[in-house]
């Protein structure tokens, strides 16, 4: 029987009670292992003390998660967040160079909420602190005091670029109803990015990376929520997926022929 990809799924580092934690949603493991059909791996949040050749080397696909941490202000030279702003520098030392790496070496990414503004920032971008703060702009958060099905059901529709990636994943549609659980979001685009998808306040909810050569697509919604549930979020993993096990196959066929040689 074929193996499946193994897909690395970010961690966040975090504190449960008196311990020291690199933490996943299940959400996005279930996206992985049932809507990509991928083996699931979870990545810690070990910036240097793992090097990031051998992640690449383990893996056929990363997934690069939301978090409920921004990423730090330093990094894109924005100004310094308001105090209680969560951050997660171990994340940010471990995401922000694995996610330039993998591009370059042709490694399928996905990337989600937190992760598709990890994305803008490796490309030299920067980011809205407060979304809802900046004139013109919606306010994009979820209702904490709602259930967790309205938090993350439909919010407000996004436009789709046409001939982009996500507009043929959507078969042609040119807009989509999408969730909305985010403050930040995308300032100044990163260089070589495409707009993928725009909310209808102009604020910029997806992007391809320009001639990567493998499969990368960032978005800021969470299509990881209900995956099964809705057609273009099936199309995001099963892509991802198909791009998974198409490197899985390279690599394959490489290390089959270079044991023969």
């Amino acid at each position: 029987m074929e193996r499946k990809p193994l897909v690395g799924i970010t961690a966040d580092f975090t504190q449960l009670g008196a311990h020291a934690s690199h933490t996943v949603g299940d959400k996005y493991v279930a996206a992985i292992v049932d809507g990509a059909h991928a083996f699931a791996m979870v990545l810690p949040a070990l910036g240097d003390r793992q090097s990031i050749d051998d992640v690449l080397d383990t893996v056929d696909g990363l997934l690069f998660t939301g978090s409920y941490s921004n990423v730090e202000p330093h990094r894109y030279g924005g100004e310094p967040s308001t105090p209680g702003t969560k951050h997660d520098p171990a994340r940010d030392a471990t995401t922000l160079p694995l996610l330039r790496a993998a591009i370059a070496a042709g490694v399928p990414v996905l990337a989600v909420c937190r992760g598709f503004q990890e994305l803008n920032v490796v490309c030299g971008g920067t980011l809205h602190q407060h979304v809802h703060d900046v004139p013109g702009l919606a306010d994009h958060r979820e209702d904490d005091a709602a259930p967790m099905e309205s938090q993350y059901g439909p919010a407000h529709v996004v436009h789709l670029t046409p001939g982009g990636k996500l507009h043929a994943l959507a078969d042609g549609r040119d807009e989509v109803h999408v969730n909305s659980l985010h403050k930040q979001g995308i300032a100044q685009l990163g260089s070589g990015l495409a707009v993928e998808a725009v909310a209808p306040d102009g604020l910029i909810e997806a992007v391809s990376v320009v001639d990567a050569p493998a499969f990368a697509l960032a978005v800021q919604w969470h299509p990881e929520w209900r995956h099964a549930q809705d057609p273009l979020s099936s199309a995001i993993f099963r892509a991802f997926g198909d791009a998974c096990r198409a490197r899985r196959a390279a690599r394959t066929h490489t290390t089959a022929a270079a044991a023969l040689a």
